[in-house]
This record gives C-alpha cells, sequence and structure tokens, in this order.
C-alpha cells in the first residue's frame, strides 16, 4: 500500500525527471496584479500591487466584480552567454475562472466564453512555447487577465517560465495531479458504484452496499463538477459551484451512512439529525448567499472528519477484522481531509491537495473489504447448499424407505379390502341363498324331495358363479332399465316370499334418467338381497315393498319396508354383532350414496339415496375408500 501511495504521489516527477536549468535561462523580476476598471478589457494604467502566486485577488478586492489584470516581468540573464538563447516554455497550473494570455502585446491563448457562461480554467493546466518574435531585449512581460465571480476565490494559479523541456515537466506533473488523478478516480469510482449498486439491488438487506454504491456515485459527480471545462447545465458558474456543493453534501451523508451500516451501528438520533442537516445543506447550496454555501461545505467537512474519527473507535470495540481495516481508511481519511482543507483555507492549492490520490487508494480498499465481505456471503451460501443438498439426499432416501413401507402397507390394504369385498359378496349373496334355503326347509311342512333339494343346490351354485363372475367387476353390463336390473331379485325373492306366505312389491322406475355404473347397480342389487335375507331372518313380516326410483337431478333412491317386528338400530350398531348392518353401511359409503335405518314396533324401513355426481365417479372413488374391518 505504501508503494502504490509513493507511485500515486510521483508517478509524473518519476516519469519525467526535471532538466537543469541552462544557461540564459528566463527569470521572473516581479508579479503585480490590478483590477480591470474599464468595460473595454484594457489594461489598467495604475493600482498595481505586487502579489505571490498562485494569487486569489477576491481577499484583495472582496467589492470588485470584473477582471483583475496579472503582470508578470522577466528576462534572460544571458550576459556572457555565447550563441542563440533556448526556447522559453510558458506554464500555467489554472485561471479562475476564464482568462486570456499575452505575451508582451501578442495574444497566446484565451478562453471560448469570457463571459456568463464563463469557461472554467480553474483546474485546466496549460503551457505554451513562446514565440521569437514576441520576444524582445530586456524586460518581457506575460500579461494574463482573469475573469471570474468574487464569490468563487478568481485569481491565477502557479505560473512558471523556463526551457521548454523543463515547463513540459512540470505541466506534465499539473496535468496528472489536476486531471489525470481525477478521472481515473472518476472511472474507479464509478465501476465499484455500478457494481456494488447491482449488488445492492440483487440483496437489499445489505444496506451497506447500497450507501457505498451512493457515495461513490455522489464522489462521481462531485469529481465531474471539478474537471468541467464549462458549467453546462447550469446557467452560470456560480449555480454550477452550488451543484458541486450539493453533491459533497450528498457525498458525506451517503458515506456516514455506509459506515454505520457496514459497522453495524444503531444511531437513530445521529441518523435523523444528519438527514435534518443534509436537507437544510441541500437548501442553503442551492438558494442561500454564497457565505452560507461555504458555510455547509465546512459543516459537512467537519461532519465527515467527525465520522471518520469515530469508526476507528468502535472498530476498537468490535474487534472485527473487516471494521479494522475500514478504521485503517477512515484515519487515512482525516488525515487527508484535515490536509486539504488547510491547502483550501491557505489559498490556490488545489494542485497540492490529496483527496484525488486518496480517493483511488481508498477506492480499491474498499472493493477489496466489499468483495471479501460479498466472498464470506458467497461462501456461507455454498456451505448452506451443500448443506441442504446433503438434507434433502437425507430426506431423499428417508422418504423412499417411507414410501415403500407405505407401498407395502397399501398391497396389504389393498389385500384386505379385496378379502372383505370377497367376504361382503359371499355374505350377501351366497349367504342370502343359504338363508334363504335354510328358510324354505324350514317353512316345508313334508320333506323336500331330491328335486326340490337339486334345484336349490343349482341355485346356491348359480348364486356362486355370480359372486365368482361379476363381484365388483366394473366389465359388467349395465341392465338397460331399472326393470331389467330388478328382474333376477323379483324371479328369485318373489318365489321364497309365497312360499314364506309374504307378500312383497316391486315399484321401480320405468328407464334410467342418468345410467348408473356397473359396480353401482351390483352394489344396489347387494344391498337388496341383503334387506330381504335380514327380512326372512328376523322380521317375521307379512309385507315388504321393494322401491326404485330416480329423482330429476338424477339422484337414485332404494327403499325396502316391512311390517314385522323391528329391532333396536342403535343398539345393534353399538353392539357391532350384525355383519349384515356394517355390509349395507359399507356399500353404501363405496356409492358415495347415504344410509338410512328407521325400524320400531311398526316395522323397519330401509333407505339408500345415491347422488347424481355419485353416477359417474362414485364408484371409482369407491375402490380407493377404505373400508373399515369386520370385527
Amino acid at each position: 500500500m505504501a508503494l502504490l501511495w509513493t507511485w500515486l504521489l510521483a508517478a509524473p516527477a518519476g516519469a519525467t525527471a526535471l532538466p537543469e536549468t541552462p544557461a540564459c535561462a528566463p527569470r521572473i523580476l516581479k508579479a503585480q496584479a490590478a483590477p480591470e476598471l474599464a468595460a473595454d478589457a484594457a489594461r489598467p494604467a495604475e493600482g498595481w500591487v505586487t502579489v505571490r502566486l498562485p494569487d486569489h485577488w477576491a481577499h484583495r478586492w472582496p467589492d470588485h466584480q470584473g477582471a483583475v489584470w496579472y503582470r508578470i516581468d522577466w528576462t534572460r540573464d544571458c550576459d556572457g552567454f555565447i550563441g542563440p538563447p533556448a526556447h522559453v516554455g510558458l506554464s500555467i497550473a489554472g485561471i479562475s475562472m476564464a482568462g486570456e494570455v499575452y505575451s508582451n502585446d501578442e495574444v497566446l491563448w484565451r478562453d471560448v466564453s469570457l463571459a456568463e457562461p464563463l469557461s472554467m480554467s480553474w483546474n485546466m493546466p496549460r503551457w505554451w512555447l513562446l514565440p521569437e518574435s514576441t520576444l524582445r531585449e530586456g524586460v518581457n512581460t506575460i500579461w494574463v487577465r482573469s475573469i471570474g465571480s468574487v464569490d468563487l476565490m478568481p485569481g491565477l494559479g502557479n505560473l512558471h517560465l523556463g526551457p521548454v523541456a523543463q515547463v513540459e515537466a512540470i505541466h506534465a506533473e499539473h496535468v496528472w495531479r489536476q486531471r489525470t488523478v481525477y478521472y481515473i478516480s472518476l472511472g474507479l469510482s464509478g465501476a465499484l458504484g455500478g457494481v456494488f449498486l447491482v449488488v445492492w439491488c440483487l440483496r437489499r438487506r445489505e444496506t451497506a452496499f447500497g450507501w457505498y454504491a451512493a457515495t461513490s456515485l455522489c464522489w462521481v459527480v462531485y469529481v465531474l463538477t471539478m474537471l468541467a471545462t464549462t458549467p453546462w447545465p447550469m446557467a452560470d458558474t456560480v449555480s454550477f459551484s452550488r451543484l458541486n456543493n450539493v453533491a459533497f453534501v450528498l457525498y458525506v451523508v451517503s458515506f456516514c451512512r455506509f459506515t454505520w451500516g457496514f459497522g453495524a451501528q444503531r444511531l437513530p438520533r445521529a441518523q435523523r439529525l444528519l438527514w435534518l442537516a443534509a436537507a437544510t445543506g441541500v437548501m442553503i447550496s442551492l438558494f442561500a448567499p454564497r457565505w452560507a454555501v461555504a458555510a455547509v461545505w465546512i459543516v459537512f467537512s467537519l461532519t465527515f472528519l467527525v465520522n471518520c474519527a469515530q469508526f476507528p473507535f468502535h472498530a476498537w470495540r468490535t474487534r472485527h477484522p473487516q471494521h479494522a481495516l475500514l478504521a485503517a481508511c477512515c484515519l487515512t481519511f482525516c488525515l487527508v481531509g484535515a490536509h486539504d482543507m488547510l491547502m483550501l483555507l491557505d489559498g490556490w492549492r488545489a494542485h497540492d491537495m490529496w483527496g484525488a490520490v486518496t480517493s483511488l487508494v481508498t477506492a480499491i480498499v474498499m472493493a477489496f473489504l466489499l468483495g471479501g465481505r460479498l466472498v464470506v456471503y458467497m461462501q456461507r451460501v455454498e456451505g448452506f447448499n451443500r448443506e441442504l443438498e446433503h438434507r434433502v439426499n437425507l430426506a431423499r432416501a428417508e422418504l423412499a424407505t417411507v414410501l415403500e413401507r407405505e407401498h407395502r402397507q397399501a398391497l396389504t390394504h389393498a389385500t384386505l379390502q379385496q378379502r372383505l369385498q370377497i367376504v361382503h359378496d359371499l355374505h350377501d349373496g351366497l349367504g342370502g341363498s343359504l338363508v334363504r334355503g335354510m328358510a324354505l326347509m324350514e317353512q316345508t311342512a313334508v320333506p323336500v324331495s331330491h328335486d326340490r333339494m337339486l334345484s336349490l343346490l343349482k341355485v346356491l351354485r348359480d348364486d356362486l358363479r355370480q359372486v365368482i363372475d361379476q363381484g365388483s367387476s366394473a366389465g359388467a353390463t349395465v341392465p338397460a332399465t331399472p326393470a331389467q336390473w330388478a328382474a333376477p331379485l323379483r324371479h328369485r325373492f318373489t318365489r321364497l316370499f309365497d312360499e314364506l306366505d309374504i307378500r312383497i312389491s316391486w315399484v321401480i322406475a320405468p328407464a334410467w334418467r342418468a345410467v348408473p355404473t356397473a359396480l353401482l347397480c351390483l352394489g344396489m342389487t347387494r344391498l337388496v338381497e341383503e334387506a330381504l335375507s335380514n327380512v326372512i331372518k328376523h322380521s317375521r313380516a307379512r309385507n315388504v315393498a321393494v322401491t326404485l326410483t330416480q329423482a330429476a337431478d338424477g339422484a337414485l333412491e332404494l327403499v325396502i319396508e316391512d311390517d314385522g317386528a323391528g329391532f333396536d338400530v342403535q343398539a345393534v350398531r353399538s353392539a357391532g354383532l350384525s355383519v349384515g348392518m356394517r355390509s349395507m353401511t359399507a356399500r353404501a359409503e363405496r356409492m358415495n350414496g347415504t344410509l338410512q335405518v328407521d325400524s320400531g314396533p311398526g316395522g323397519t324401513r330401509v333407505r339408500v339415496v345415491v347422488p347424481m355426481v355419485a353416477l359417474a365417479t362414485g364408484t371409482a372413488m369407491a375402490q380407493t375408500r377404505e373400508i373399515t374391518p369386520v370385527g
């Protein structure tokens, strides 16, 4: 870092060493200044005072508005010199704000605009080769006319007369200090400001990055005002100087917020005071008299120095390495800021200021500092990604194990469901046929003949075949009408009920309003079989009615009523002893329907309602519904 600092301060002088002064070199006799009294740009005849360059004439003539002439008398020390004298060069570090230069009575150069908006040559070094045709024997005179507002410290910068090589080397040093360093600072600050602005936009929580971007961009504006040669976009140089002051105020505010955010300092009162001061400073810079603008610049310069002095104490308390590095930069800012303030208060010493050189070094340090913090964040993110990937792999392996276990459980459950389905079909179909056969045998007064027994066994065989062929089969054929669906049931139960002396009536809808699925038809069949088997086994009824209707909205309603002894529905369900009751309930749920059983001394009524939506989707959904195992 020390080597970089040395190179930045001494690069031009080291690159172009000043040649020795040859014989017959020019020698300045005296430098004088006088205010221009006439408006015709004529050189004043009186009022000349001796000055020392660089010079600000506003201190000498604070009420003067207009131009001031500088007169530099010089001569060559050519006594005893043989041969033609060496060419003479002239170097001027700057003219505030604009001006023109004469060699004796010949014009060497003048600014583009000598009236508002003035050209701005205060920080623009220039040099010329004095034409021999403009020189004479003895004393020669360099005339410089300085034009500027008394509020902007007008005057003349360092002036050098000498051999061409020597003047060119001095001019190169001025260009480096007054222009090149600022251009490098401008480019570096703009690049860093843009980079960290993007970082802040992507990660808004990192306010330090955003405030450093604002600091860099405000510094860019401030440097641009120092490099400008015209007051555009302002109307005059005074307004342009106000813009320069506003940029400086915003720069100080952004830098303070950056250091507070970077150091995680919570200073609510200081922040409110800073914003109040910033708003006041901006308003004063834009509208107040020039002396108030200068006071704002001094106040915010002191604010900047106080903030830079405060942060090292904070870094000492936190002992954080990054805070320590920023504290070192702040101490550098304190030293450079104090030096530059003394240079400005001493007079025209812009070329001796360290701010531009320091901004290069500190910008590089800040880049490493914020870049290091960004690298730390990226390492944290990478570590988090690795940990996340590891945990995801563990979760994936655990999920695979759980899914495999659940798959086995699902297979086992499906097997149990299938077994329960078979049990229910056997109970409702074949069991019902057995019950009917047993009831027929019990009710018959004479012995059953061989043919009759063979007929009963064939019925049992047909019922078993129906269970095997059609049980839970979605591919079975849907009856064309409700009557076709009820025909097999009527055939089997009407004959049996006639032999048992039970009157049964069938009220069946003539046609389907909405065609049900084959599984739904089979489920309804099993419900009717189970309900009629219960009538035979338990009810001692003499009249039974079976009704199947379909409402206008497509809902199917099945009702089986008898006039038997009835039973306690709640007691039977609580005891869990009735396989038939649970079978009918499970079938109704698989059809997305509802089962309602009402029973009492006057008889029993079983009502099943299947809504319209279940006709298309109910049975498919029912296949995945969990069925309570038979206990």
